[in-house]
């Protein structure tokens, strides 16, 4: 298992643990960044000599990494890395068959970490006077749009929601489609996130927003305490648990969508519980919902990378939950009735 904490050398590990405590990043955010930082300096280690060539990539040490060392990084040396990343680097360690070369994508997330890195010496720790990659470019990434479904998509696979676990399952893919929540984000529920008309979501970084519900989340939601709370739940506070009375998890939920996508007639290959957070987002957006508002109903800090994050009142962001086409759909079979008023308006 991963600790920067213990496995770091200390010029990486306090930009490390800056980004945890200052930042507020993830852990998983922060162990991303250490392994980033560590394979581009065990191939700096390489290419200057102070290892044999012959040494494999992930034999090479980085304990005695020192600010001479990095202050020696050039822009050529980044390119040169790039480069090897693209052509040389294995995809997949743990399967050669795989292939070599990153992709543009993972390329770019490395060197966001390295110009991280080298900003916070410059700015932050003052150990460094000027940025030696100041003018780095980020590798040029082809634009792509996700895929999602469509909206009778959607519906078609909402409405084959049947059988075992079908009030879970359906309230599941519901708050996926009409809030565009993220798996992390749904297995990490609990029972007093539920707030009437309101969800109370644990994002990226430990950064809380409330996402509005509208009629089909509430009464989806509804459907399913009624079903949980005669199971007599192992973990008490979770709102979605699995069989055995355990809180779900993300490998749960995957298995189970990919098990919902089929049912539907759909390709479970294609579809993820992320390609539902594109669905949301997509069809928000195609009913009238603005940009800015969607930014916040689904917590990104940045929509793109250049619209900053801005702020949007509650009203605005209940009208969002309100836009999506599917916010009437209930489960086949279940009596309609008009949603529960919020005790606290």
């Amino acid at each position: 298992m991963i600790d920067y904490r213990s496995d770091a050398p200390p010029i990486l590990r306090d930009f490390l643990a800056y980004h945890e405590t200052i930042q507020g990043h993830s852990r998983k955010t922060v162990d991303e960044y250490y392994l980033d930082l560590r394979n581009f300096f065990r191939y700096v280690k390489i290419e200057k000599g102070r290892v044999p060539r012959s040494t494999p990539l992930v034999e090479v040490s980085i304990d005695d990494l020192d600010i001479d060392l990095v202050k020696s990084v050039t822009l050529a040396d980044i390119y040169a890395y790039l480069s090897f990343l693209s052509r040389d680097r294995q995809k997949n360690a743990k399967d050669p068959d795989k292939g070599y070369g990153l992709m543009a994508s993972s390329r770019a997330r490395k060197v966001a970490t390295i110009r991280s890195f080298y900003k916070y010496l410059v700015t932050k720790a003052k150990l460094l006077e000027e940025n030696p990659i100041q003018e780095l470019d980020s590798p040029k990434q082809r634009q792509s749009l996700p895929r999602y479904l469509t909206l009778d998509e959607s519906v078609q696979l909402l409405e084959s929601i049947d059988g075992d676990n079908a009030e879970r399952d359906f309230c599941i893919i519901t708050l996926f489609l009409n809030c565009g929540i993220r798996i992390s984000e749904l297995v990490g529920l609990n029972l007093t996130d539920v707030r009437g008309d309101r969800l109370r979501v644990l994002g990226k970084g430990n950064k809380e927003r409330i996402v509005f519900l509208n009629v089909a989340c509430q009464t989806a939601i509804e459907d399913w305490l009624a079903v949980r709370d005669k199971s007599g739940a192992a973990d008490k506070y979770a709102l979605f648990i699995t069989r055995k009375h355990t809180r779900v998890t993300k490998a749960g939920v995957h298995y189970m969508l990919k098990q919902r996508f089929t049912a539907a007639g759909l390709d479970s290959s294609k579809y993820s519980a992320h390609k539902l957070r594109h669905t949301a987002a997509t069809l928000m957006l195609q009913n009238g919902v603005d940009v800015r508002t969607l930014q916040e109903v689904l917590g990104h800090e940045h929509l793109n990378t250049t619209q900053i994050y801005t702020h949007v009142d509650s009203d605005s962001l209940r009208d969002a939950a309100q836009a999506n086409p599917l916010g009437g759909m209930k489960r086949r079979g279940r009596p309609r009735k008009a949603p529960v008023p919020n005790d606290d308006e």
